[in-house]
């Protein structure tokens, strides 16, 4: 009978043995993932608020992305967030495997509240707050502008804010969640209107300075305010950059149509008309159109434009939301694999190591010639554009077109 109870516990031992090794085994896979997020910082004279941005101009491992989802509830999103609370949001969502819009979700009624995504509640709220900051952004690039949102004209497929300062195109297909959010900070409270799109990605951010109008700010979240306050977010699966379309058989209808063409905004059309699309378009076109440069062009463009009086339109978009500087630049100041513009009204933040591909393209208007450089990163996905600020009816100066001229040209193959 002894012999016969050690028999059964060694059984029952065996048996939760192997459960914990099965519990182990399932726990290693959900975590063993090697990539790795980085994240770095840009000094404090720098307009950025946006929390998705770096902190350290040095890399930092922070650890490896979640992959099992099936237990992040808002309440540990909430906790998870709090015990990491130095890093940026987005750096967070992506440690969860999450979207920005599911994170910032998880705090419906602790200092987010859920309102109105359509743009045009969303840019009439914004037209009462006085100086802001505006932040439209691609995983390559960051735009901020600070000014006021006036002059809004509202389509229902295109809007637009037509102003000195803050100048936007929006299409409101992508304006999908939309969340007016209160974060204490070391220096107070940092309040921010944020937009997301059918994946939870970014949209477009409105983060309030010291000057804005606190009362509008409380007034435009009760009017915006929706009765859905829920702590989660349905998301769908995140489209890829569309990558290069181009018909080598109609190269020559192209260049013809190219060249007839008296409005930039011909251009789409066209290629929508070929069955192309803008990168695929530019790898058939040749010259006079269009010249491919060498990655590090940009870099070369942007230290020319700050040493120069030169005027450019930074043009830095996603799927909802197209965000315009228009003036001179500065201040550069490079930090890892970012080129930063740091102007007291303006900061541009950009990932030079994303940049693939570059190409200079004239395209002929009424004005004369718009000349522009645009960077592509290795999916095919447009980062930015710049084009120079026309003069005297012109649609850019002539010395923007000698500095164009003088980039680096490509000196390997363009890509198929």
């Amino acid at each position: 009978m002894l012999a016969m109870g050690w028999q059964r516990r060694l059984v029952i031992i065996a048996s939760m043995i192997n459960a914990l090794l099965r519990l182990l085994k399932r726990l290693t896979k959900s975590v063993n993932n090697k990539d790795q997020c980085f994240t770095l910082t840009l000094p404090a004279r720098a307009l950025v608020h946006d929390a998705s941005l770096p902190t350290d101009h040095k890399f930092q491992p922070i650890g490896c992305i979640m992959t099992n989802t099936a237990a992040v509830t808002p309440a540990y999103i909430r906790e998870f967030r709090a015990e990491h609370a130095k890093l940026r949001e987005r750096d967070v969502a992506d440690k969860l495997n999450i979207s920005e819009a599911q994170l910032i979700a998880a705090s419906c009624g602790e200092g987010v509240t859920r309102i109105d995504a359509h743009p045009d509640k969303v840019m009439g709220a914004a037209q009462t707050l006085g100086e802001v900051m505006a932040l439209t952004r691609n995983p390559s690039c960051v735009n901020e502008k600070v000014g006021v949102y006036d002059n809004y004209r509202s389509g229902p497929h295109a809007s637009m804010i037509l102003n000195d300062d803050i100048d936007l195109r929006i299409f409101p297909s992508h304006w999908c969640h939309a969340f007016m959010v209160e974060k204490e900070i070391e220096t107070g409270v940092r309040r921010s209107l944020q937009v997301f799109d059918a994946a939870g990605d970014a949209v477009h951010k409105i983060f309030l300075r010291d000057g804005s109008d606190l009362n509008a700010w409380a007034q435009a979240k009760e009017d915006l305010k929706l009765d859905d306050q829920s702590q989660t977010v349905e998301v769908s699966e995140r489209k890829p950059d569309e990558t290069p379309k181009a018909d080598e058989s109609k190269v020559d209808i192209l260049r013809k149509e190219w060249a007839r063409m008296t409005d930039t905004h011909q251009f789409m059309r066209l290629t929508s008309k070929l069955k192309m699309n803008r990168l695929g378009a530019y790898r058939i076109a040749g010259a006079p159109f269009v010249r491919a440069l060498e990655p590090g062009a940009v870099d070369q463009m942007l230290q020319q434009v700050a040493a120069s009086d030169l005027e450019i339109m930074v043009f830095t978009g996603n799927r909802g939301c197209i965000q315009i500087h228009s003036g001179p630049i500065e201040t550069l100041k490079a930090m890892g694999p970012w080129q930063n513009v740091l102007d007291p009204r303006f900061n541009l933040h950009l990932r030079l190591d994303h940049i693939a591909e570059v190409w200079a393209v004239e395209k002929p208007t009424q004005r004369g010639p718009a000349v522009s450089v645009e960077a592509f990163n290795k999916d095919g996905g447009l980062i930015f554009q710049v084009f120079g600020v026309g003069k005297e009816g012109r649609d850019s100066r002539p010395a923007w077109g000698k500095l164009v001229e003088g980039l680096e040209g490509l000196k390997s193959e363009v890509p198929a």
